[in-house]
């Protein structure tokens, strides 16, 4: 079942988006060389808690999952790109990081990624980024009234055409709200005009995510981190965001991310910096 939230609704999950945005960004900057994935997820553990927030992820247990999940953050290192498990890894010079999470406050949720180079970024590194964030940013700009799912969609596949990246369909963007994961599920690719037609106090949570090689994924032995399955790296950026009257409004916006495209992310060890 599909909700439309009220606008009150859409602005307590504001608060959330906001305190998302701002633990996201803390991770960005905390990434470096040397730093231990366990630091960044004891550094959001701490901040859940002195929040007040519930972590979306701690217990998740779906079907595809081995056991409930028992962290607060996916951390996806290089070919990893989705449900990366935290564990003992000291970041290294170069490393493609993804930082993903989903918080509740108050009873509404927030869900966003944001993916850094730490160190020393690879051109070709910086362009997988870039381009999640572009296709972000136009499915994000066609998430209007009276325009349909399927252009979301196509707008995600369009640009990993444009850049020249495959697509998987097995995993995408989801409807938000009361809890992490509601109806609709958003794919990667799809055609315009087809699907869900979209109204005031739709929320969703927008994820383009890419691998440079290869649509085929693979689970580790941890039953939880996914990753490319020829060993290519990947990225994954994501947003929630809330249909409105007129311009799309998006929820978990970082501090200082101006509105448009956003500049592919070096760690702040890295050299964009």
């Amino acid at each position: 079942m599909i909700e439309h939230k009220t606008p009150a609704d859409i602005e307590r999950m504001h608060v959330t988006g906001r305190f998302l945005g701002e633990v996201l960004a803390e991770l960005g900057e905390l990434a470096a060389v040397g730093v231990d994935l366990l630091d960044l997820e004891h550094h959001a553990r701490r901040r859940i808690k002195e929040r007040g927030a519930e972590s979306c992820y701690w217990d998740y247990a779906p079907s595809f999952g081995k056991g409930p999940f028992r962290n607060v953050v996916c951390l996806s290192v290089n070919d990893a790109v989705l449900h990366g498990l935290p564990h003992p890894y000291k970041l290294r010079d170069g490393d493609l990081l993804t930082m993903d999470m989903a918080v509740t406050i108050d009873g509404w949720s927030a869900d966003s990624a944001l993916s850094v180079v730490v160190g020393t970024p690879a051109p070709e590194d910086l362009r997988l980024i870039e381009a999640t964030e572009v296709a972000l940013e136009a499915a994000i700009e066609v998430a209007r009234p009276g325009n349909r799912l399927g252009d979301v969609s196509a707008a995600i596949g369009a640009v990993a055409a444009e850049y020249g990246y495959p697509v998987n369909l097995e995993f995408g963007g989801h409807g938000i709200g009361r809890t992490m994961h509601e109806d609709p599920h958003i794919p990667n690719q799809g055609r315009p005009g087809r699907g869900w037609k979209l109204r005031p106090g739709l929320t969703l949570a927008i994820e383009p995510w890419f691998t440079a090689g290869t649509d085929k994924i693979r689970f580790d032995a941890d039953g939880w981190t996914i990753r490319s399955a020829d060993g290519s790296r990947a990225a994954h950026s994501e947003h929630t965001v809330a249909i409105t009257e007129s311009e799309p409004l998006v929820l978990t916006r970082r501090p200082r991310e101006d509105k448009g495209t956003a500049e592919p992310r070096t760690s702040s060890s890295g050299t964009g910096h």
